[in-house]
């Protein structure tokens, strides 16, 4: 960091000198003339679409992620509920239930905790329980394949609670929103001030696609909250099946938790 900042300031003292120097012993022209505002506008435009390109490819990137983990850890619930099919009954009844509960408190709880880049100890409840559970499986051959589904799915959710946290520093989206502000105004100090409807209305529209992508990096950076957001749709679906499953196995049977994922008290 300091490498760059002395480097690029003797860079700028080089270029002042040879000006201030250099340049009149070069030039026989008048030393008027040289480089005009609108000539170091090019070079400033193009600098600023490609760090919001970039920064905006990492911010899908991150949204990507997010996405993925999402759906694998309701594979690796659903997954969990399936192998339980193998356990004795008295297992079997346990993991799907507290199968059911984990999903509700990640749809209901840890879900809308993400958008502010948190969690929620409330599916860690039922994660506890799957693990009392495989102690009682211990010897059994579907021991290794739950212990497997359920190591995914905790997994999944790790890194679903990583991607929840932005991406991106706060100090680069304040220095892209720094350089947008001046590349605007020095595209604004280059216009002609007669006769220039065509070049304002090129402005404005310039201004409103930087301004859009500026916005859509901040909110694809958030992939749980904004207006483009990853939505519970994988969980809410390995859900359902579990609840169907519990519910087929064990009709007169009672989910140990409500509707929010929360246990219920005796």
């Amino acid at each position: 960091m300091t490498l760059v900042i002395v480097v690029a300031a003797l860079a700028l003292l080089a270029g002042l000198a040879a000006n201030r120097y250099l340049r009149p012993r070069l030039l026989t022209e008048d030393d008027d003339t040289g480089m005009a505002v609108k000539d170091l506008v090019g070079p400033l435009l193009t600098l600023t679409v490609l760090l919001l390109a970039f920064v905006l490819v990492t911010a899908n990137g991150s949204y990507g992620k997010a996405e993925t983990a999402s759906r694998g850890e309701a594979r690796a619930l659903d997954q969990l509920v399936e192998s339980a099919e193998y356990a004795p009954a008295a297992q079997r009844t346990e993991v799907q239930a507290d199968a059911v509960c984990y999903a509700r408190a990640v749809r209901v709880q840890e879900w809308p905790a993400m958008a502010d880049g948190n969690g929620s100890p409330a599916p860690s409840v039922w994660s506890t329980d799957f693990r009392r559970v495989f102690r009682e499986l211990e010897g059994k051959p579907v021991f290794g394949m739950m212990v497997t589904a359920d190591n995914k799915r905790s997994e999944e959710r790790e890194e679903r609670l990583t991607q929840a946290t932005a991406s991106i520093p706060s100090a680069i989206l304040w220095f892209l929103l720094a350089t947008l502000v001046i590349t605007v105004i020095a595209l604004g100090i280059c216009l002609p001030r007669r006769n220039n409807r065509g070049q304002l209305i090129t402005l404005v529209v310039i201004t409103a696609l930087l301004t859009t992508a500026l916005c859509i990096i901040r909110d694809v950076d958030r992939p749980y909250g904004g207006i483009i957001d990853v939505q519970p749709t994988a969980i809410s679906e390995a859900e359902r099946q579990a609840t169907r499953d519990f519910t087929t196995n064990h009709p007169a049977a009672e989910l140990p938790c409500d509707d929010h994922g929360n246990r219920r008290t005796t």
